[in-house]
């Protein structure tokens, strides 16, 4: 009877991968890495390991060659795969679909937090884009003085268009601080002047392909705000078609790789040449075609108008031009009409209302106005004078006058006070007496 409860190896070893599979998925690692053996079919054999354990790992051909990391012994890295079980030994090992170095996730962090500040700046911006030259004659590069990429660009250069000067300023593009002299690169071309440089169209920065380590020196915000400020097109040039840095970001155009920002920067010289051979061609065609045509119109004017007579050729004209002449002497002579009727008009329409009778009538409005103005003057001032001989009239009957006609007299103190009653004197004291034909003065004698 056979025992149902005894699992195979096989068997047991396949229950195990099940079992990690599902269990555990796809997940990082992180790790040393050790025993690194590359294969001649383009698999990587390597164990990952830390200070308590280790795990067998392999990455197949297909997923080595599109990393952008490439493992080696001694390397701190994180990995991305699935934890597995071979059967044929039973072992477990860990298959690996991605590598990133140790501090790649932080650097990426810092790529994001950088990239959103600029943008929130404007420095990405399309207005702020120059445009690069279609046909520049000098072309600057910024790029390291012995890598490939240097002479990847002069090949193209000198391949697409000879006769465009290429000027290097050799930087350090990769390891501490390199970020500075790019951007010392840039300001001093972008005042090229004062740094004693000679004039380029444009510029091209970059370098070849790496890891995100080896081209971070163009995610450095020191390098984007020099692309930004600088007074001459940048074109960025950096790693390989799949890498991105902040430096594309923000300059004026952003070329795959380096050689790729060589080809859009000059013209094709072969293709330049061809065009204009083209061009050539066809205005040799175009000319062609007109002298033949104007050959045929010089042949048809011998035959016609050129092979009459001065005076048969100049009849009609002259006699288009005599007509023309009358029609401008009739034409003139209307108009002087229609003109003097219309002066003659102008005339009979302002005499009534010529200065000289404005005026006349404005005095004659005045002079009667003056008169009337008098009339009621001598009215008013006859009425006023009546009004004042009353007043007078009652006065004098009225006044102190008519009493001392009748022989009254009023008796003042010297300072003009009137006196009513003895008792209001001292002796001796000054009195006024005022008579209906003078004064008397007194002193009193006696109270």
């Amino acid at each position: 009877m056979a025992d149902t409860k005894t699992l195979s190896v096989t068997r047991l070893v396949r229950k195990m991968r099940n079992l990690l599979e599902i269990e555990l998925g796809e997940l990082w690692v992180g790790g040393e890495v050790s025993n690194m053996r590359r294969q001649s079919s383009g698999h990587l054999y390597f164990t990952l390991k830390d200070d308590g354990a280790q795990m067998s790992c392999v990455m197949f051909r297909g997923n080595a060659s599109r990393a952008k990391v490439q493992p080696d012994n001694g390397m701190q890295v994180r990995l991305f795969g699935e934890v597995s079980v071979y059967e044929a030994r039973g072992s477990v090992q860990l298959i690996v679909r991605q590598v990133e170095s140790a501090g790649e996730g932080e650097l990426q962090a810092k790529f994001e937090a950088l990239k959103r500040k600029l943008d929130a700046e404007g420095l990405f911006s399309k207005e702020l884009k120059k445009p690069i030259p279609s046909f520049p004659t000098k072309v600057g590069l910024i790029t390291s003085g012995t890598g490939a990429a240097l002479q990847d660009m002069l090949n193209v250069l000198g391949r697409r268009a000879p006769w465009v000067q290429p000027i290097l300023y050799p930087v350090q593009v990769q390891g501490v601080g390199a970020e500075h002299g790019i951007a010392s690169a840039l300001d001093h071309w972008s005042q090229w002047q004062e740094s004693g440089l000679p004039e380029v169209d444009v510029i091209i920065v970059g370098r070849g392909g790496g890891s995100l380590e080896d081209l971070w020196n163009f995610n450095e915000e020191v390098v984007a705000r020099a692309i930004a400020g600088c007074t001459i097109p940048v074109i960025s040039a950096v790693g390989h078609e799949i890498d991105f840095t902040i430096a594309d970001f923000v300059a004026d155009m952003r070329a795959p790789t380096p050689s790729a920002a060589a080809e859009l920067v000059v013209p094709d010289g072969e293709q330049l040449q061809h065009k204009l051979q083209r061009y050539q061609s066809g205005m040799f065609r175009i000319l062609d075609g007109e002298m033949r045509r104007y050959e045929m119109q010089l042949q048809g004017m011998r035959r016609g108008a050129l092979s009459m007579s001065v005076d048969r050729v100049l009849r009609e004209p002259l006699q288009r031009m005599l007509q023309a002449e009358k029609v401008m002497e009739d034409a003139a002579e209307r108009g002087i009409e229609q003109r003097e009727q219309q002066v003659v008009l102008m005339k009979q329409r302002y005499a009534t209302v010529h200065p000289e009778l404005l005026i006349d009538g404005r005095l004659e409005k005045v002079a009667h106005r003056k008169q009337l103005l008098n009339q009621i003057l001598g009215k008013r001032l006859e009425k006023m004078e009546q009004a004042v001989l009353r007043q007078k009239s009652m006065l004098r009957a009225l006044g102190p006058d008519s009493a001392f006609e009748r022989g009254f007299s009023i008796t003042m103190t010297s300072d003009g006070k009137l006196v009513r009653s003895v008792d209001a004197v001292e002796k001796g004291e000054t009195l006024v007496t005022k008579l209906s034909d003078g004064e008397l003065v007194s002193v009193v004698s006696s109270e």
